[in-house]
């Protein structure tokens, strides 16, 4: 078992002990699968081309956007040299293709240095993440959890986060920022939200 695996089997543990709610879909959905992926540049790129698309649509979008660069993912540079119009032939928008450029852009003049991210606390790399056109907290806390593995995440704009903890705290409505703080904090979710996160998804179905 590796180091990362020991820690989610510690937080469902512990949230399993602290909030009965989140107890119930350990028990139901068994362990946790989250698994941080490394190749940080690519994670980014695809999170900007599958923005506010379904999962489908966003991995034939991101095939056929491969496809432009020979099946390979393009290096940065690859990315500045290519003519927006290209780009936008696999079938993203062109302020899409803006913030793909301005990524690129940022990691190639080092404004960003992607190698550099795992090391920073969380805030840090909010902050530089935001600098990129097109990513906000939503897609860094997306980041954070899925290609990180940082496990204290708490995605309290993600709609299925807003709409799981409705249904299963019974709230009339959806529940804002300082209500998910609250409730993470009233439920011991600390240092383990993304986990907490990864089963109230489950419970919706998304996420993997």
């Amino acid at each position: 078992m590796t180091n990362f695996q020991n820690q989610l089997k510690t937080a469902e543990t512990h949230l399993a002990k602290n909030d009965p709610i989140i107890g119930s879909l350990i028990n139901k959905y068994g362990k946790c699968q989250l698994k941080p992926h490394e190749n940080y540049y690519q994670e980014l790129a695809s999170g900007i081309i599958g923005q506010q698309l379904s999962v489908k649509v966003a991995d034939v979008i991101w095939r056929r956007f491969l496809n432009i660069f020979n099946g390979l993912m393009p290096s940065p540079a690859q990315i500045i040299e290519t003519d927006k119009e290209v780009l936008c032939t696999c079938g993203i928008s062109y302020r899409k293709c803006s913030y793909l450029k301005d990524l690129a852009q940022k990691i190639d003049n080092k404004d960003i240095e992607i190698e550099k991210l795992i090391t920073k606390p969380n805030d840090e790399i909010i902050t530089d993440l935001c600098k990129v056109k097109g990513i906000g907290p939503w897609s860094v806390h997306m980041f954070l959890i899925f290609s990180l593995g940082r496990l204290n995440v708490l995605p309290y704009s993600d709609y299925g986060i807003r709409k799981s903890i409705m249904l299963l705290y019974k709230f009339e409505s959806m529940p804002d920022k300082k209500l998910i703080e609250e409730i993470a904090k009233n439920k011991s979710w600390t240092s383990y939200e993304s986990v907490a996160a990864w089963y109230l998804w489950k419970n919706l179905g998304n996420k993997s």
